[in-house]
Formats: C-alpha cells, sequence, structure tokens
C-alpha cells in the first residue's frame, strides 16, 4: 500500500495524571522541543498524511505546534481513551479528504522516538482489512494501523476501553511485524522518562 493512503492520527488528548500537575504534551525534551512537537514531527516525516487529535479547549500553539497542522479537536476527552479513539475516528470517516485513505496509523503523543524506517515499513505492510503492529524483542509496541475496514469498531469504542478488544476480537486480520526499533516500546509517562533516548532502556512501555 502507497504511504499515501495511510492516515496518522496522534492522540494528544489525554490528561497523563501520572506525569504530574504539568502538561505532559508541553514537556521540554533535550533539544528544546515540547515532547507532543516532536513526536508529531517525527510522524510528519513519515505520513503524508496526518492529523493530530486534541482536547477541544486545547491551545495549539501553547504544545508547540505549527498553526499549519491539521487538528481534529475532541469533545469526549474527558471520558478516557476509548471515547477519545470513536471521536477522533469519526472525525476521519467523515472527511471527504480523505476518502482514498485505506488505513489509519495510530500513534501516540509522548513517543517521539520511533524510526523512520519502522514508520515506512508498517505503512507498508498495510491493507484496508488488516492491523499492523510493531512487535520488539516479543513486546508489542506502536503505532498499529487499522484497515478501514476495522473503522467502525474503532468508531464504536467508548470510556477508557482502548483498541486490544478489537485486536483479540479481529485476531485473524492482526499481524505483528518484528523490528529491532526499540523507540516503538518508548512512551514517556514521568518527568524521569524525558531524558532518555532511543539507546536508552523504555520507561513506561
Amino acid at each position: 500500500m502507497s504511504s499515501s493512503n495511510v492516515v496518522a492520527l496522534v492522540m494528544a488528548a489525554g490528561y497523563s495524571r501520572r506525569f504530574g500537575e504539568d502538561d505532559k504534551r508541553c514537556a521540554t525534551l533535550t533539544d528544546g522541543r515540547s515532547l507532543l512537537a516532536a513526536s508529531v514531527a517525527n510522524a510528519e516525516q513519515a505520513f503524508p498524511i496526518l492529523r493530530v487529535a486534541i482536547r477541544e479547549e486545547d491551545d495549539a500553539t501553547l504544545l508547540g505546534l505549527a498553526e499549519s497542522t491539521p487538528l481534529v479537536r475532541l469533545h469526549q476527552a474527558h471520558l478516557g481513551l476509548g471515547a477519545s479513539l470513536a471521536d477522533a475516528m469519526a472525525a476521519l470517516s467523515h472527511d471527504a479528504r480523505l476518502k482514498s485513505v485505506e488505513a489509519v496509523a495510530i500513534l501516540l503523543g509522548d513517543m517521539p522516538w520511533i524510526h523512520q524506517k519502522t514508520l515506512l515499513s508498517l505503512q507498508r505492510q498495510a491493507t484496508r482489512d488488516t492491523i499492523v503492529r510493531p512487535c520488539h524483542e516479543g513486546k508489542p509496541g506502536h503505532p498499529v494501523i487499522f484497515g478501514r475496514m476495522l473503522w467502525p469498531a474503532l468508531e464504536a469504542l467508548s470510556g477508557h476501553t482502548g483498541a486490544k478488544e478489537i485486536i483479540r476480537h479481529n485476531a485473524a486480520h492482526y499481524r505483528e511485524y518484528q523490528v529491532e526499533d526499540v523507540g516503538t516500546l518508548m512512551d514517556i509517562d514521568e518527568p524521569a522518562h524525558l531524558a532518555l533516548s532511543t539507546h536508552a532502556t523504555p520507561g513506561g512501555a
């Protein structure tokens, strides 16, 4: 599948209570960028089509995002990850500009260290009726790519229930792709994780 047929959806509407009182998305990495800006920039390099899902009330500029960043504003972010995914996927499904898109790569806004090679390779594995997920040393990581056939199931999510049940109920369509990229496991849950690099031990993965 051509990369132009896969839309990247960066989920960045969570409240990250484990991080403390500060907004994790605005946290500064060692290179001076905000965590969210770094994650989005990494995704943009690999995916020609991208959307960033943030809360309805968010100020994108304060999050470090460029004015040109294509946003999906979520009305149900306070209800949990499942509700946020459903909200975001409904927006993608009804976006006329995405009619030719055949899969969505769901990335997390706190994972800036996934290699470009990994993201490009995953796109090539995507099809309209498969779920593709990277696996590093036996551990499944991110992003997860859902073919368009699975989008209605994502739109039906609610509350805090993420996409794990969709994967479980569609085992015949699930494919794991082996990678050497520890960045697929490395999310930032605590301030101490900000100093991690792609060569460090993943924290909170």
